[in-house]
């Protein structure tokens, strides 16, 4: 039985992506692992919402998530498939081999999310979006899995020091 872990936070952008995938394991018994990624929230969000609360609306999210996507699966993979559901509560390295363990190495994996602004800046992506990931490039036990840090966006730097040294001229001229 062939096993296709897919990440997925968006249902529409999923569909276009899985949909060759599906067609070409539609003869076959697969196993379908789809995996709910939550949007982010800012650390700064604790202040105003507890954690139990956050952890519910995630699997809000994800529950409606999957009600748009498993009767899709279900009819697109055919009667031989079976889908298993995931929220992603850990970070996405450790959850790959989580389920590499729980699933086999050999499971392909595909990363269905919809992208990013950053990732459109040039940013590399951790799993190339739409592409099931390598097996040499899987990583194991013995390999570091690496770790990409976020820094935020400073749009707003800029149009701030600006205005802030306008009004300062403003001050002193009077």
């Amino acid at each position: 039985m062939d096993t296709i872990i897919v990440y997925v936070d968006d249902a529409e952008y999923a569909r276009q992506i899985i949909q060759p995938l599906a067609h070409q394991a539609s003869g076959q018994a697969t196993q379908w692992v789809l995996v709910a990624c939550a949007p982010r929230m800012t650390h700064r969000i604790s202040k105003w919402v507890s954690h139990s609360a956050r952890e519910s609306w995630r699997a809000k999210w994800a529950d409606k998530l999957f009600a748009q996507m498993l009767p899709w699966v279900a009819a697109e993979a055919g009667s031989r498939a079976r889908v298993d559901t995931v929220l992603a509560k850990a970070p996405l390295p450790d959850l790959v081999l989580q389920l590499q363990q729980q699933y086999g190495a050999g499971a392909e994996l595909v990363d269905a999310r919809r992208p990013k602004q950053e990732n459109a800046m040039g940013l590399a992506p951790q799993l190339q979006q739409g592409q099931a990931e390598p097996q040499a490039d899987a990583p194991t036990a013995a390999q570091p899995v690496p770790v990409i840090i976020k820094k935020p966006s400073r749009t707003w730097a800029l149009p701030g020091t600006l205005a802030g040294l306008f009004c300062m001229m403003f001050v002193a001229v009077e």
